[in-house]
C-alpha cells in the first residue's frame, strides 16, 4: 500500500538596496526547517530582480536541503544504518603525506 505525505515549502524573497533575501520554511512531521539564501547585484550590474531572486531561492533552499540532509543522517546513525564517518585530521606544518 502506497503512502503519500506532503511537505509544502513557503519561499519568501525580499529585495531591499541591491540585496535579495529568501527564507525557505518546510514543515514535515516531526520538525520545522527554515533555510536562509542571499544575493547581492553588484553596483556596475543591470537591474534584474529575476536573477536574484533565483540566486537567493536557491540558497535558502540549497540550505534547506543540507539541513534534512544531516538529520537524515543523525536518524540513521540512531537506528544502526549510517555509513561510517570518516576520520578527520588537523596537520600543522609541512607533512610529507600532505604535500
Amino acid at each position: 500500500m502506497a503512502i503519500t505525505v506532503e511537505w509544502p515549502v513557503r519561499l519568501q524573497l525580499v529585495e531591499e538596496g541591491g540585496t535579495t533575501t529568501a527564507r525557505a520554511e518546510l514543515r514535515t512531521r516531526a520538525a520545522t526547517f527554515t533555510g536562509h539564501g542571499t544575493a547581492r547585484r553588484s553596483p556596475d550590474d543591470r537591474d534584474v530582480p529575476e536573477i536574484g531572486e533565483e540566486i537567493a531561492a536557491g540558497r535558502a533552499l540549497r540550505d534547506l536541503a543540507g539541513q534534512l540532509l544531516r538529520v537524515a543522517d543523525d536518524d540513521l546513525e540512531g537506528a544502526g544504518a549510517a555509513p561510517p564517518r570518516h576520520e578527520t585530521r588537523t596537520a600543522y606544518g609541512w607533512t610529507d603525506q600532505l604535500a
